[in-house]
């Protein structure tokens, strides 16, 4: 399909930082922006970003959650731009954002998919910024297209296992994608290997523990993930040795809401940033992760940009550590 529909092009005045900034220290210096409906530029650089924003509610509202994540990624781009870049041997563009219009989920995450597909065959490293967690259907979709067959890992840092049914008619919301990607493994007879880090006992049912393990899904606790932290890396290693590609999904509210407030559903007893860090940094490090994703980012509810600033923090995180195949 084509995106445009729901295709919104960057916008480079979202980029602003310090008039005293000494020259090409800042990513507001640095970052160019890319607009999917035309053709790739050549970058001529070994590894290239492109983040992608996923301005979309309706999977939040239809899984009855506090909307606001659609605002994320603009508000994301904001505190961004001010940031010190470090890296020089690497090319940053702002591939502006999908929409979601007229509460049509599914078709916003058709044209995630395509938008995400375009970046992959130019050889682009897709960071998409959301938005409800429902885009990793659609992002997923996109990765599916580029490897169709070949072995691809997913690590999902999050406090839900984000495998609830779909609704009347299979439509999919904020809670269900990833049930909806094993369904497609399911389906292709494809060998799904789902790995979830940060997962709370009092955010999922026993329904959804079934279901996990019903998938043959991994499963790390909050709990584990904090107390364990050399677990947690044997955990993130044994992923990045059993697979060609990983895609890794970071949903925000896998933090403790004194980190992350903005988000659809705050935790009480969730991680702390230096929890995750390492283990982004050796997925990242490691030369097989094909597509990164934050999730549900919702400005509205953050307190003094706790969240906006976590978020920012980890794009940072990943552009400075993330190597290429």
């Amino acid at each position: 399909m084509s995106i445009d529909a729901h295709y919104e092009a960057p916008q480079l005045k979202l980029w602003q930082g310090r008039r005293d900034t000494p020259p090409g220290s800042s990513l507001f210096q640095y970052i160019k922006t890319l607009d999917l409906t035309k053709p790739l530029p050549d970058t001529h650089s070994a590894i290239t970003f492109a983040l992608l924003g996923y301005s979309c509610d309706e999977g939040i509202r239809r899984n009855l959650g506090r909307t606001g994540a659609a605002e994320g990624p603009d508000a994301l781009r904001g505190m961004l731009a001010k940031l010190p870049l470090h890296r020089k041997d690497i090319a940053i563009f702002d591939a502006g954002n999908i929409l979601c219009r007229d509460h049509d989920l599914e078709s916003t995450q058709s044209a995630l998919a395509e938008a995400v597909n375009i970046l992959l065959q130019n050889n682009v490293t897709p960071i998409v910024i959301g938005g409800g967690h429902d885009m990793a259907w659609g992002h997923y979709q996109g990765i599916a297209k580029k490897l169709p067959s070949e072995n691809l890992g997913i690590i999902n840092f999050d406090a839900h296992f984000d495998m609830r049914p779909t609704l009347e008619g299979g439509r999919g919301t904020s809670g269900s994608p990833f049930l909806q990607i094993a369904s497609a493994h399911e389906a292709s007879k494809r060998e799904l290997d789902y790995n979830c880090i940060g997962i709370q006992a009092s955010g999922n049912t026993s329904h959804l523990y079934a279901t996990a393990k019903r998938y043959h899904t991994h499963v790390m606790s909050a709990e584990e993930a904090h107390m364990q932290p050399a677990a947690a890396t044997t955990f993130v290693q044994r992923v990045i040795d059993d697979n060609q590609h990983i895609y890794l999904s970071l949903c925000l509210d896998v933090f403790s809401a004194a980190y992350a407030p903005g988000v659809s559903a705050p935790q009480a007893f969730g991680l702390a940033p230096w929890d995750i860090i390492p283990l982004v940094r050796a997925a990242a490090t490691s030369g097989k992760v094909i597509s990164y994703d934050i999730a549900e980012l919702s400005p509205q509810y953050d307190n003094d940009s706790r969240t906006i600033k976590l978020t920012a923090n980890f794009v940072h995180e990943i552009i400075h550590h993330h190597q290429p195949a």
